[in-house]
């Protein structure tokens, strides 16, 4: 038999564990966060304390086995594709390792569970900076200035598209106080890798003649209407 002050201290230390992960998911605006982290985390311990402790004459790992297999619904719902794009899987791995670590205290590994905690941020927080670093030479970062109206930025996806131009990430700019919603005009940012044998001039003389665009901005120059630039 588990003592009770065993049990909360399993509980609480998963959902403190989960939490650690959950926080940089949120920080960085995953589909899933701190809350859910924390939950799976939690769950997977809970069932691992009543796999041990509530099934004594059954096999502790057959419940547990479960919780691997069915963590992956949930993994899944964080997962969306766009285009050729695909997000939200290093989310879904997080959540999946989030389960193993909960049965992981659940059983009273706790070496085994803090340490991959530790490799886990490890991963998510510095390993994502280094891939910020090398994905700036192979991306490149379109700002556009346009009128605030429902499906402009679908169209500049379209167009995007139009070009085998890939989006690897979309995030709309609110620094400047003189883009907001307030005035009818938003900034967004558009992290693009073209195919070989571009001609970005086609592009940008394109994205012009959609209603609604302001201005153009490659790597923080400005491109005016109907100007050739050169690479």
């Amino acid at each position: 038999m588990i003592s009770r002050i065993e049990i909360v201290t399993r509980l609480l230390l998963s959902a403190i564990i989960g939490g650690f992960i959950g926080t940089e998911r949120e920080v960085n605006n995953r589909p899933a966060g701190l809350r859910t982290h924390i939950l799976v985390t939690l769950g997977s311990t809970l069932v691992m304390l009543v796999s041990i402790d509530g099934f004594q004459s059954a096999d502790p790992s057959r419940l547990a086995a479960q919780v691997v297999s069915g963590i992956g619904f949930l993994g899944a719902g964080t997962i969306m594709r766009t285009g050729n794009n695909i997000s939200g899987l290093t989310t879904a791995a997080s959540l999946w390792v989030c389960a193993g670590i909960g049965l992981a205290v659940g059983a009273g590994y706790y070496l085994g569970a803090i340490v991959t905690t530790a490799i886990v941020l490890a991963t998510l927080m510095s390993l994502g900076i280094f891939e910020k670093r090398i994905l700036r030479k192979k991306y490149q970062a379109i700002e556009v200035i346009a009128t605030n109206r429902p499906g402009i930025i679908g169209q500049i996806g379209v167009l995007f598209g139009k070009h085998y131009v890939s989006i690897k990430d979309i995030t709309i700019l609110n620094n400047d106080n003189e883009y907001d919603e307030d005035s009818g005009i938003m900034e967004i940012r558009f992290l693009i890798k073209t195919p070989n044998n571009f001609n970005i001039n086609n592009l940008y003389k394109e994205i012009y003649q959609i209603h609604g665009i302001i201005s153009v901005s490659f790597e923080g120059n400005i491109i005016p209407h109907n100007k050739d630039i050169d690479f």
